[in-house]
């Protein structure tokens, strides 16, 4: 594995579920509904708890892990919002469906995400080799996924629980 390199997969997913957030924005813009989903957020951060335990990794860590995920997802969906109201030819003509289009991604997503998680537990931490790490992997991930301003901000403040502790 190249230096640097070892959270690479990790924030690749990252990147993914960010894009996803399209999808999701285009499924509820103009809807009426909300970006905000209280329920399916507590519902997203009991699985990753379950699953945290069940691999035996730390609960809370694993948690501020996939709120990060959560909050800067709607991060994403609100600027989208903000574009497609100021620019409604931008807005998009297609509405995915969030039950088979999004979710089955999403934990897809999820469970790459806790083995990730498991695979990196011993670089993850507030080291300078794994905020080094994650500085490459983000850069990598930007590149490889063509991510716009909105998105690159997005994404860091997706990945940045990686290397606290």
């Amino acid at each position: 594995m190249t230096p640097g390199s070892e959270l690479t997969a990790l924030v690749g997913l990252a990147a993914e579920r960010i894009l996803l957030a399209d999808k999701v924005a285009a499924a509820k813009f103009g809807t009426g509904t909300p970006i905000e989903d209280p329920t399916r957020e507590q519902q997203v951060l009991d699985q990753a708890k379950a699953l945290a335990v069940e691999a035996g990794l730390d609960t809370g860590g694993t948690v501020d892990f996939f709120r990060a995920q959560i909050e800067m997802s709607k991060v994403v969906q609100q600027g989208l919002y903000d574009q497609w109201t100021e620019h409604p030819d931008q807005a998009p003509t297609e509405r995915p469906d969030l039950a088979t289009e999004v979710r089955p991604e999403l934990d897809r997503i999820t469970a790459e995400f806790i083995d990730q998680l498991v695979a990196t537990q011993k670089l993850r931490g507030g080291t300078l080799r794994c905020h080094v790490a994650l500085v490459r992997a983000e850069k990598t991930a930007d590149h490889q996924y063509d991510l716009d301003r909105l998105h690159e901000r997005a994404l860091w403040g997706a990945i940045k629980p990686v290397c606290t502790g």
